[in-house]
């Protein structure tokens, strides 16, 4: 489905070596109706490169992640995509960041532009011109490079005498008048370095790469129930952020992502899991690039690593050898689309169950259940429409089951906690409806956001969460 709309829907994980440093890199969903299973991936991530379209800019998805990463404090480096092709000012770009997100932007390096084709990039931090050799790989490979001075003559062959001249005014006019680099604000989640590259090429790259190690946090100690987690000395611990079923339809594995936190992890080793308090031993991880796999060696604080799951590890599970703490939970948010399932084969009741099981631990969608006089009735919920075409497809191919949503009238939703008598009563009233999750929470379902307002002012036995509130134990 991902090739078929050309979008990403689902967080993905790889790692690689760059400089003798390990990056663990979450790729995350750009389309706004995924937004929560990127908020669920930047609770593992400890800095953020922001991905703009050289022709587009901020984008309105691009304002939704913006605000999670700085309510985090999030280190936000960003690159400006595409400039092998003409797109918009590079300076307009900036100030579109300023502007528009309210963070301090400034150039980290510039375009080497000829006839409009980038053929190169300024480093600003050393002065130094970066010039690229095109490759026909369509970047697969890191493509031949030199590095010159401002007033190298090969720059002067390479632009002409009369684009030399306007870039050499452009990057005056940057040191005079434009935003000048902040490391500490960088590291505060206050500024962001702007980079121009291509990802298509891989001009510019290598440079936001080599920036980007310089100026990014090591793994930083975390907050738990029981204070600050130091990522050195305290014993294995991390979180679970992310949970992906059938990732090899050949064996119907489902794998855990876990985010380790602290110390380091080892094979055999047992662990509690703070949700259940069961022992867990730990398998051999494993770690990724692309749809490669292969056993982790050495996990230390910082990684990310995947653990093979029979079903005993969810979204915002602690999983740590001295299992008396918990890091704050990946909170889920209420959805704002909802549907009813209807089966098209009665007889694959069973397969339908396991398949909205799993799609709803993994967060592809949240599974609500109505009361009715034959059973509950299973209703999904998502944040984006698109959720549900996923659901469609995934249930088809991963568990061969073919269903119906048919489109409910409501647009929002809340958890509520308080007097049962006074939920009930809430849930029974008109353009209202009780639900509970799979947790057995409660949640009322709103037509629109004038009924839920009015709800909140008036039921004052009652407390209304937009976020799942932690089940009673």
């Amino acid at each position: 489905m991902e090739q078929e709309r050309g979008i990403s829907i689902t967080a993905s994980v790889l790692h690689f070596d760059y400089a003798g440093f390990r990056i663990d890199l979450l790729d995350t969903p750009g389309h706004q109706d995924f937004s929560e299973d990127t908020y669920r991936a930047l609770t593992a991530a400890d800095s953020a490169i922001m991905l703009l379209d050289n022709r587009k800019g901020v984008e309105s998805q691009t304002r939704k992640l913006f605000s999670v990463c700085q309510r985090r404090r999030l280190p936000i480096f960003t690159l400006v995509n595409k400039c092998d092709r003409v797109g918009e000012d590079p300076l307009g770009i900036i100030d579109d960041v300023h502007t528009e997100l309210g963070i301090r932007a400034f150039a980290a390096t510039w375009p080497v532009r000829k006839d409009g084709r980038l053929i190169g990039v300024y480093d600003r931090a050393d002065g130094r011109v970066i010039l690229y050799t095109s490759t026909e790989d369509h970047g697969q490979s890191r493509p031949e490079s030199v590095v010159v001075g401002l007033d190298d003559d090969l720059l002067d062959q390479k632009l002409g005498s009369k684009g030399v001249a306007e870039f050499r005014e452009e990057i005056e006019l940057l040191d005079v008048a434009g935003e000048q680099p902040d490391a500490d604000a960088v590291a505060a989640g206050e500024a962001t370095p702007v980079f121009f590259g291509s990802a298509l090429t891989n001009f510019g790259i290598d440079v936001l790469l080599d920036r980007f190690l310089a100026a990014a946090p090591s793994p930083v100690p975390r907050e738990s129930t029981q204070g600050v987690i130091d990522p050195v000395t305290t014993p294995f611990s991390g979180f679970v952020f992310k949970v992906q079923a059938n990732m090899d339809l050949k064996h119907r594995d489902r794998i855990a992502f876990l985010r380790v936190c602290s110390g380091r992890f080892e094979a055999g080793v047992d662990a509690v899991v703070s949700r259940t308090g069961k022992t867990l031993r730990l398998a051999q991880p494993q770690e990724f690039m692309a749809r490669e796999r292969s056993h982790a060696e050495d996990v230390v604080a910082g990684d990310v690593v995947g653990l093979h799951d029979r079903g005993s590890l969810r979204v915002g599970d602690t999983v740590a050898v001295a299992g008396d703490f918990e890091y704050p939970g990946v909170p889920r948010f209420s959805p704002e689309h909802f549907a009813q399932v209807r089966l098209d084969e009665v007889m694959r009741r069973k397969q339908l169950d396991r398949g909205l099981s799993h799609l709803a631990e993994e967060g592809t969608i949240q599974l609500l259940f109505a009361p009715s006089l034959t059973g509950p009735v299973p209703i999904v919920g998502a944040v984006g429409r698109l959720q549900f075409d996923v659901l469609v497809d995934r249930l088809r191919r991963e568990y061969g089951v073919s269903i119906r949503l048919e489109t409910l009238p409501f647009h929002c939703a809340r958890w509520v906690t308080g007097d049962e008598s006074e939920i009930k009563r809430l849930g029974s009233m008109h353009g209202r409806r009780l639900v509970e999750d799979v947790d057995g929470l409660p949640m009322v379902l709103f037509d629109n956001e004038w009924a839920l307002q009015r709800s909140e002012g008036q039921a004052e036995d009652i407390r209304f969460h937009e976020v799942q509130p932690k089940p009673e134990t």
